[in-house]
């Protein structure tokens, strides 16, 4: 694994620096937290970040906007090759208060890996002026609203199955072996779940389904292929797929970009 010197978030005379990392499948990061507003991306892989109310899944087309000081963890789900930028915290005090979930078109995509790239010509003006145009854009990218929330209390029965049907979101595993394997009944953890996170499992285990299917969408997956490794014909997946979100998977199903040469 590779890893980049971390940035100096004390010199608040640069307002963005970089991080470039690469993560191995299966790493995760313990959660931590930064002074300065933190954006997320990932070239190529697919990621959860964690916070303590919720969990994003992250594929190559979506960015995570982290504003100062909220804890946060990362657990890679594929091979991920990082491109993170620091904001100042007067810098990130001028974007959304709240994690989100930002779509990366071409042009601020194009922005993260030149800044990234030029990291040791922050105080240059062509630095800056990259700076500048990125925090433009971050302001006029799209948000998702595809959020599973995760529960708050520290109950480590009820966080062990949530992290187990993350990783394996399949139909095939039910509620009755999910509950096994945190040792615990099955009424203890359906009071667990209507109690911390105000809904069932069945409901839960669909948006943690339905996050993966749209972060598999946008890297080109089938819908077949999506369907039956969580258990659904692909009619029935596309049926709850619309459903709950109101388009067909088909509104996902867009090639992810090229990789630029030499990043």
């Amino acid at each position: 694994m590779a890893l980049a010197a971390p940035p100096d978030l004390t010199n608040l005379d640069i307002p963005v620096q970089p991080l470039a990392r690469a993560y191995p499948r299966g790493l995760f990061v313990e959660p931590h937290q930064h002074a300065w507003g933190q954006l997320l991306y990932a070239t190529s892989g697919v990621m959860w970040v964690e916070t303590p109310a919720e969990a994003l899944m992250v594929p190559p087309q979506r960015a995570v906007w982290l504003p100062p000081d909220v804890p946060h963890g990362i657990r890679v789900v594929t091979d991920l090759q990082m491109r993170n930028i620091y904001l100042r915290p007067a810098i990130a005090a001028t974007l959304d208060r709240r994690v989100q979930v930002l779509e990366v078109g071409g042009l601020l995509r194009e922005l993260i890996l030149n800044l990234v790239d030029h990291g040791r010509e922050s105080r240059g003006e062509y630095y800056q002026a990259l700076a500048q145009l990125a925090v433009l854009e971050l302001h006029k990218a799209r948000r998702s609203a595809l959020r599973v929330p995760l529960p708050a209390a520290a109950d480590r029965r009820l966080m062990n199955l949530c992290q187990a049907v993350m990783a394996h979101p399949s139909l095939a595993v039910s509620f009755e072996q999910h509950a096994a394997m945190a040792g615990a009944s099955v009424r203890t953890l359906a009071r667990l779940f209507q109690a911390n996170l105000g809904m069932g499992f069945a409901e839960w285990r669909r948006q943690v389904q339905l996050a993966t299917a749209v972060a598999e969408l946008i890297q080109g997956v089938p819908v077949s292929t999506i369907a039956r490794a969580m258990g659904y014909s692909p009619s029935s997946f596309s049926d709850m797929f619309k459903r709950a979100l109101g388009i067909a998977p088909s509104h996902f199903s867009s090639p992810p970009p090229s990789p630029s040469v030499g990043r």
